[in-house]
């Protein structure tokens, strides 16, 4: 069978270096826009002790070696989240960082084993501050890429129209058919609309699986069409490190910002908690070990410094798939400068 050319071949490359230099010029752009908002650039370590507590993530490990020669686990992070939220009760109060992630099996149009995360806080900010950077930035990015679209696979949006607020009910209800917030705590009713919708539904499938592949099946495909769409107001079991609405604990400060029905940004106001935190860690942890047999170590340093870290929202947003709507491309290998090989040595 015919084997790809890498992508150091020089046509290969040639087709790919436009998107490249798209890619320099919206990072210089980004940059600029978050020097110009009073932002310190910061740089985080990928190795830590805990990559992340989220179920479904799987991360890559390794052995770091004491110079005892003894050895202890730690992760590639999956996010740099846990490090930022420590600047913050540093007493940082403006940090950005274009940090690489890890997330190991995950790769496709849109996914890669190692991406750029463009994530960032405001401290003492409610999150309508971060959404309203969003889609500040995704303008810059725009027009850094020479164009005032956004594109995907034949969809359109244009960051300089007003975006679409939908809460998570809305969109439920509108591409849906669904009255979310009177299925809360309905497994059945959720099981139901997604057999009406032609969704699978496994025996073991939990409210949040039935949730979440309504979401991606349905919903996400019609979101940010024609402009930005900011999705706001996840449940509270989906909220994450997001904390809940004071006026209204069913619904968390989570949002997600789409383009072309791309996910592009997912952001909170920022749970300070570490109580509550701990709690939400090890049921994920404890769902995670129940599914695939394996769980991540809590950061305890994390939740230590929760306890001082300010009020703040933050979020973080697929740099490589913003280059990629601003630039045209089609695939994430197109706008990464040295893709990662599909297998190992040996494999």
């Amino acid at each position: 069978m015919h084997e790809a050319s890498p992508w150091w071949a020089p046509h290969v490359y040639a087709d790919r270096r436009g998107f490249l230099k798209a890619r320099g010029r919206i990072a210089i752009a980004a940059r600029a826009f978050f020097q110009a908002e009073g932002f310190e650039e910061v740089e985080t370590a990928c190795l830590q002790v805990s990559p992340g507590n989220e179920v479904h993530l799987r991360a890559f490990a390794a052995d770091l070696l004491a110079g005892d020669g003894s050895a202890s686990r730690i992760y590639l992070h999956t996010s740099p989240e846990f490090a930022c939220k420590k600047l913050l009760a540093a007493g940082e109060e403006r940090i950005f960082t274009f940090a690489r992630a890890f997330r190991n099996g995950e790769r496709s149009a849109l996914h890669h084993p190692e991406f750029t995360m463009l994530e960032w806080y405001r401290a003492k900010a409610p999150y309508a501050a971060i959404m309203a950077d969003c889609v500040a930035l995704a303008r810059v990015a725009a027009e850094a890429a020479g164009g005032r679209v956004l594109s995907w696979r034949g969809q359109t949006a244009d960051p300089f129209a007003e975006p679409e607020i939908l809460t998570v009910a809305e969109a439920f209800s509108r591409h849906a058919g669904l009255d979310l917030m009177a299925a809360l705590d309905d497994r059945a009713a959720l099981a139901d609309a997604a057999r009406r919708l032609n969704i699978r539904v496994a025996d073991d499938d939990d409210w949040s699986d039935l949730f979440s592949k309504i979401l991606n099946v349905v919903i996400e495909p019609e979101l940010g069409r024609g402009r930005l769409t900011l999705l706001t107001e996840y449940p509270a079991r989906e909220a994450a490190l997001a904390r809940l609405k004071p006026d209204n604990i069913s619904v968390s400060e989570r949002f997600e910002m789409y383009a072309c029905g791309v996910e592009l940004a997912n952001g909170f106001g920022e749970l300070v908690d570490p109580q509550e935190q701990r709690v939400r860690f090890e049921a994920a942890m404890a769902e995670k070990q129940r599914r695939y047999g394996e769980a991540y170590p809590i950061d305890a340093d994390f939740l230590r410094a929760l306890e001082i870290m300010p009020e703040a929202s933050g979020v973080a947003l697929g740099f490589d798939r913003l280059v990629m709507l601003a630039a045209g491309a089609e695939r994430i290998e197109q706008v990464l400068w040295t893709p990662v090989a599909a297998k190992g040595a040996g494999v």
